[in-house]
């Protein structure tokens, strides 16, 4: 069976996406992880698939896959690299915008720029509400779920904090259940920034970015101008006593490259 797949990235978080609305490509779990592994096949940190939606008011259903083969409800990076591929294949509309389902529920996304010349631009993704209730002290940190599970924590020397170690400890901790948890290390930055580092889940390493995790991060800061290893992002949101809503997530997204793999 022969892929083709277009290969993008969100702030050096990359991802292969398959479009299936024409034809449908049943992967298990163990293929998914090869065409991910980054010996032996492409090469990500995850894999989606572009589908036809079961209605009219969506243009694309969104399915998510971690570098292991395993699914998970939203990836935010994600969620903004296949709103950039839906812009490009034609889904969105004249203003730039479009409304796909994901398996955490609806969201909304704007194309605020898209260079056609170098394939570049700049995407912003409504993110699902958060409970403020769902917003926890535990431990040393806050846990909350942002699409996704997310421990965050705030660390002294982030440059030099061992992000795999200590990530992969917490990842595994009891208190988060069997699934465990992503864990996102924060350091505020003397230029008023909030750099986060991710550890997730799924990929078992540090990612150059996450986009749920830089929500989680902003949501327990307040600080929404982040700083992570792939890029800038900016995230707003608006607490109202009980829930985090308008969460907006911008940042960069990429096309790579495009190819076919035989599976």
């Amino acid at each position: 069976m022969t892929i083709p797949f277009y290969k993008f990235d969100g702030a050096g978080n990359d991802f292969v996406i398959i479009d299936t609305r024409e034809q449908a490509f049943p992967l298990t779990g163990e293929q998914i992880a090869r065409i991910c592994h980054r010996r032996f096949g492409v090469g990500a940190d995850g894999l989606m698939l572009l589908e036809s939606p079961d209605d009219s008011t969506h243009r694309f259903k969104m399915r998510y896959f971690n570098a292991d083969g395993s699914h998970a409800d939203m990836c935010g990076n994600g969620g903004r690299c296949i709103a950039a591929l839906a812009h490009i294949l034609g889904l969105s509309d004249k203003n730039r915008d479009l409304d796909f389902i994901a398996s955490d529920g609806p969201h909304h996304a704007h194309i605020l720029m898209w260079d056609e010349t170098v394939a570049v631009g700049i995407v912003q993704l409504g993110m699902r509400v958060v409970p403020a209730n769902e917003v926890s002290r535990m431990m040393d940190g806050w846990k909350l779920n942002t699409g996704v599970p997310h421990y965050v924590q705030r660390v002294e020397d982030l440059a030099h904090f061992d992000v795999v170690e200590e990530g992969r400890r917490l990842r595994h901790h009891p208190d988060f259940g069997p699934e465990g948890t992503n864990v996102d290390f924060i350091e505020d930055l003397p230029d008023g920034r909030l750099w986060v580092r991710t550890y997730e889940r799924g990929v078992e390493d540090e990612t150059w970015a996450c986009g749920t995790g830089v929500t989680a991060a902003a949501i327990v800061s307040g600080n929404g101008n982040i700083l992570t290893r792939g890029g800038d992002f900016k995230v707003s949101f608006t607490p109202t006593g009980s829930t985090y809503s308008n969460l907006l997530l911008t940042g960069p997204a990429a096309l790579n490259f495009t190819g076919s793999i035989d599976i």
